[in-house]
């Protein structure tokens, strides 16, 4: 696991648990606080383009990040919640997304893999 992913990870699980946090921090819980923050995210996205998109001031790259963050922070405790291993799930996942995905198939396709 990364140095930087753990430390941020032991962090995060410091700032709940110096709180009590963790007796509210049910899988059900920590996966709808999740959607919340990703929705919260997304309206910053809302109503414009996707040129638009690509072309935040640094005051809306600021808000995203802000929200970004906090996806981060649930994606950890729910991770932790579950005895999951973020980073090595990651690497999985992205392992079977390169057989899913060929290169040569997937390459400038926005085609689901089922379809390729």
């Amino acid at each position: 696991m990364s140095d930087r992913y753990e430390q941020l990870r032991k962090k995060v699980l410091a700032f709940r648990d110096a709180r009590d946090w963790a007796p509210y921090h049910s899988p059900k819980n920590l996966a709808e606080g999740l959607c919340v923050e990703a929705a919260e995210l997304l309206e910053h996205f809302l109503w414009i383009d996707a040129e638009a998109s690509r072309r935040l001031t640094d005051a809306q790259k600021q808000a995203a990040a802000t929200e970004l963050a906090d996806v981060f922070v649930f994606l950890i405790y729910l991770s932790e919640e579950l005895g999951i291993d973020l980073f090595d799930a990651t690497l999985r996942k992205l392992e079977d997304n390169a057989r899913k995905y060929p290169v040569d198939k997937a390459r400038g396709s926005h085609k689901k893999y089922t379809d390729l």
